[in-house]
């Protein structure tokens, strides 16, 4: 007979998401209620090779939910990707009598996680926790909502500065494989573009959009950029190609950059990290291992890690299209 699991450790990995805080206290609470004992691992996979341990209570995560960032940390670890650091992990984990580990984060995070398992077959389940809403098997990651309002907030402020001075605005947001973030902001922002990875617009639609928009009366412009969009080498080349090719327009850039990480998580994502945690423990508590929790049409569900990292969110055609019509 299985021996049951008395002790659960938790670490969060990557970037920070809003809304990391929130799943660590469900992921803790869920663990006093089910009388198990709670284990913090500070700085990711680093922590986790150094043995940075702490105990955590259901008091030591009050207050929490309303903060961004991670109270544990996150720190990226190279030594982890090697088998002398995974063996230096496993041995912390055994040493402490850790039964299981919950990992928040992305696919850097959850690749480790299945190397780990692979090597020790040590029960691990995975929490999504990243901006970029990228993994495949959720219909939301922690922190995606947050980061949206985020965004379409700052867009909002710049179009005002836009109207006043007739300026065509090109403003960078997060996503260097994805475009998750500008296809959404964009549309909620009423852009008169969006550049994502996965539709090359091309710089001649581009040229061909801004014109039309010119000719119809729009005094100003705001282009929504994916940090990974195809066209240009980076935003500010795709500015300068249009200053020196178009000198009519009074061109500006704004990178959002990591304002978008930042911030006190949603309500949405609040409750979406608090659902994720209590069932990344019961999962466990249930012996499952190699999975992550998600949610799929406002249920819980779980898929494999191996899936979650190899499989590709695809973005939605229909937003594609309702971008386009509505940017007339």
């Amino acid at each position: 007979m299985i021996a049951p699991i008395k002790k659960i450790a938790i670490l969060t990995s990557g970037g920070d998401a809003p809304g990391m805080n929130a799943a660590i206290r469900a992921v803790v609470r869920a663990c006093t209620y089910y009388s198990t004992e709670c284990i913090g691992i500070y700085r990711g996979y680093q922590g986790l090779i150094e043995g940075d341990f702490k105990q955590l209570t259901a008091r030591h995560v009050s207050n929490i939910i309303n903060k961004g960032g991670t109270i544990l940390k996150s720190a990226r670890s190279t030594e982890f990707r090697t088998e002398e650091g995974r063996a230096k992990a496993y041995k912390n984990l055994k040493k402490e009598n850790i039964g299981a580990l919950i990992v928040i984060g992305g696919d850097g995070t959850f690749t480790g996680g299945l190397k780990f398992i692979e090597e020790y077959n040590f029960p691990i389940v995975g929490i999504p926790g990243t901006i970029d809403n990228d993994i495949y098997g959720t219909d939301k990651t922690i922190g995606y909502d947050t980061a949206l309002n985020t965004v379409v907030e700052a867009i909002d402020k710049i179009r005002d500065t836009a109207s006043s001075h007739n300026r065509l605005f090109f403003i960078e947001v997060m996503g260097r494989d994805a475009g998750f973030i500008a296809l959404n902001s964009g549309i909620g922002a009423g852009a008169e573009e969006i550049l994502i990875p996965e539709h090359n617009l091309g710089l001649d639609r581009l040229v061909d959009s801004l014109n039309k928009s010119k000719a119809k009366g729009k005094t100003s412009s705001i282009v929504v950029v994916s940090e990974g969009d195809k066209i240009g080498k980076n935003v500010f080349e795709l500015a300068d190609y249009i200053n020196q090719h178009y000198p009519d327009y009074d061109v500006r850039v704004s990178v959002l950059g990591h304002m978008q990480r930042g911030g006190s998580p949603s309500c949405y994502d609040r409750v979406l990290a608090s659902r994720l945690g209590v069932a990344a423990v019961e999962a466990l508590l249930d012996r499952s291992t190699g999975v992550m929790v998600g949610i799929t049409n406002g249920q819980i569900t779980t898929v494999g890690l191996n899936k979650a990292i190899k499989m590709n969110r695809e973005i939605n055609k229909e937003l594609l299209k309702v971008a386009e019509i509505t940017s007339v």
